[in-house]
C-alpha cells in the first residue's frame, strides 16, 4: 500500500498557504467595533484592536493610509474600517489590514450624502457652465460663518492682508449642531436679499462628517446653487468635501484659502504699481531730457528776432547799395555809349546847306515829278471810262434793256437750241424787269437752207 501522508512543509510555508487562502476567501468588507490597545509606531503605522462584546481582532493601518483619516482615534472610540482578511506570516496571527476608518454610525450618513450629491449633479447644479466668475476687485465681501470661529478670525486676517480696501460684512449663524442648517440658510437668503456684497465666503474650520453635516443639507445647497451672488465655499480641511463645496462658484480647501482666492494680491498689486511707476517715471525722465536736448540744439539754432532783422536789414543795405552801383554803372554806360553814338551821327550826318544851282536843280525836277504825275493820272481815267464802258455793253442785264430776254429749261439751263425742248416742257423767261413762267406748246425746227 502506498505512502498517502502529505509532504512535510516548513512552517512558512504553511504561513503564506493559509494567508492566501484567507485572502482569496474573504474580501475586503466593513467592520465595526471598538478600538483598544492603540499603537503609534515611529514609523507612522497605527496598530490596535478592534473587539465587541465577543470577540477581537488585530488590525494594522499603514501611514499610507491612516494619513487620510479625517480624525484622531482613541482607545474606546467605536470606528468601522474597511480591511481586507490576512495573515501575519512571521508570527502566524490573523489581522485585518485597514484600509478606510471612520466614526461608527458615519456610513448611513455617507451614503445619504452620496445619493443626495447624484441626485443634484444629475440636476445640473454642479455643471462649470451654471457658475458665476468672481469679481476680480471686489468693493465688499460677505462671510457667513460664526462669529466666535476661528476660521473667522483666518479670514478676516487674511482679507485685511490681501485688500484692505474691501468692505467685510459678517453674516451670522451656527456652522454645527442642531437647526445650524436652517440658520445658515436664512444668513445666506438675508445676503441674497441685501444685495450689498460682490462676493460671498461660505466657511467653517474642519471637523468630522458630523460636525459638517449642515453644509450638505439639500435646500441650502440649491440656494447657493441659485444664488446671483457668486459664492466660494471653503469648508473643513483640504481633504473635507461637502455639497455646498461642489454647487459654490468656487471651492477653497480652507477658509483661509477662501479668503486668498475672493480677493487679489494687494501688497502684489501695490509693489507691481510701484515698479510700474518707477519704469513710467525713468521713462518720463528720459523722454524729458530728450525733449531738453532738443530744445537746446534748436535754442542754439534759434536767433532772437531783432538778431534776425538786423541781419536781414544789414543784408537789404548791401543789396541797396549794389543795386545803387549798378544802376549808376549802367547810367553812366549808357550816357557815354550815348554821346559816342551823338558823335558819330554828327561826323556822319550829310551837308544840308544847298548851293545855288543845286536848289534850281531840284526844283526843276520837282516840277517834271509834278508833271509826269498829272499826266499818268488823266490818262489812267482815261483808260478807267473806256473799259467801264465795255463792261457796261457785256453786261447781260443791258442786253435784257434792249428788248432780249434768257429762256432757261426746267434744269435752270439756258436754252439755245428749240430742238432741245418737247411740247409740255416748262420754262423760265428772264426779262430786263422780272421773269415769266411759261410752258412750250410746239417746237418748229430751224429751217435749213437749200446749199446746206
Amino acid at each position: 500500500m502506498e505512502n498517502t501522508f502529505p509532504p512535510v512543509i516548513p512552517v512558512s510555508a504553511l504561513n503564506r498557504a493559509v494567508r492566501i487562502a484567507i485572502e482569496r476567501s474573504v474580501t475586503q468588507c466593513w467592520v465595526a467595533g471598538e478600538i483598544s490597545n492603540l499603537t503609534r509606531a515611529p514609523s507612522g503605522h497605527w496598530y490596535f484592536t478592534l473587539k465587541d462584546e465577543i470577540a477581537s481582532v488585530r488590525c494594522a493601518m499603514f501611514r499610507g493610509r491612516n494619513q487620510f483619516v479625517d480624525f484622531v482615534p482613541a482607545n474606546g472610540q467605536q470606528v468601522e474600517v474597511r480591511a481586507q482578511a490576512t495573515l501575519y506570516e512571521p508570527r502566524g496571527e490573523f489581522q485585518l489590514a485597514v484600509e478606510t476608518m471612520r466614526r461608527a454610525g458615519m456610513g448611513n450618513l455617507f451614503e445619504a450624502f452620496l445619493r443626495l450629491k447624484a441626485k443634484l449633479e444629475s440636476e445640473g447644479l454642479f455643471d462649470v457652465a451654471r457658475k458665476r466668475t468672481l469679481p476680480p476687485y471686489p468693493h465688499s465681501i460677505g462671510i457667513i460663518t460664526s462669529p466666535r470661529a476661528a476660521a473667522l478670525r483666518d479670514v478676516i486676517t487674511t482679507l485685511r492682508r490681501r485688500w484692505p480696501a474691501a468692505r467685510v460684512t459678517l453674516y451670522p449663524s451656527p456652522v454645527q449642531g442642531e437647526g445650524a442648517a436652517t440658520q445658515l440658510l436664512t444668513a445666506l437668503q438675508t445676503a441674497i436679499h441685501r444685495a450689498e456684497c460682490e462676493v460671498l465666503l461660505l466657511v467653517r474650520g474642519g471637523g468630522s462628517i458630523e460636525d459638517l453635516w449642515s453644509f450638505n443639507d439639500e435646500a441650502l445647497a440649491r440656494t447657493i446653487a441659485a444664488s446671483p451672488i457668486p459664492i466660494v465655499s471653503g469648508v473643513g480641511h483640504e481633504t473635507d468635501f461637502t455639497l455646498a463645496d461642489f454647487v459654490a462658484d468656487l471651492r477653497a480647501p480652507t477658509p483661509t484659502a477662501a479668503a486668498e482666492l475672493a480677493t487679489p494680491d494687494g501688497p502684489g498689486l501695490a509693489e507691481q504699481l510701484a515698479a510700474d511707476t518707477r519704469r513710467l517715471q525713468h521713462a518720463q525722465k528720459r523722454r524729458l531730457e530728450q525733449l531738453a536736448q532738443r530744445i537746446d540744439l534748436v535754442g542754439r539754432r534759434l536767433r532772437h528776432p531783432a538778431s534776425h532783422l538786423e541781419i536781414q536789414n544789414r543784408h537789404l543795405q548791401h543789396l541797396t547799395q549794389r543795386l545803387d552801383s549798378a544802376i549808376r554803372n549802367r547810367f553812366d554806360l549808357a550816357w557815354h555809349q550815348l554821346r559816342h553814338d551823338g558823335l558819330c551821327l554828327h561826323n556822319q550826318r550829310p551837308n544840308l546847306g544847298f548851293s545855288g544851282g543845286l536848289a534850281i536843280r531840284i526844283g526843276a525836277l520837282q516840277q517834271r515829278l509834278r508833271s509826269d504825275l498829272s499826266h499818268q493820272i488823266t490818262q489812267g481815267k482815261t483808260a478807267c471810262t473806256s473799259l467801264a464802258a465795255q463792261l457796261h455793253q457785256l453786261n447781260p442785264e443791258a442786253v435784257l434793256g434792249r428788248g432780249y430776254s434768257i429762256v432757261r429749261d426746267a434744269q435752270d439751263q439756258i436754252v439755245t437750241n428749240a430742238e432741245r425742248l418737247q411740247p409740255g416742257d416748262p420754262l423760265t423767261i428772264t426779262f430786263a424787269r422780272g421773269k415769266v413762267i411759261s410752258c412750250v406748246e410746239e417746237v418748229t425746227p430751224t429751217e435749213r437752207s437749200a446749199s446746206g
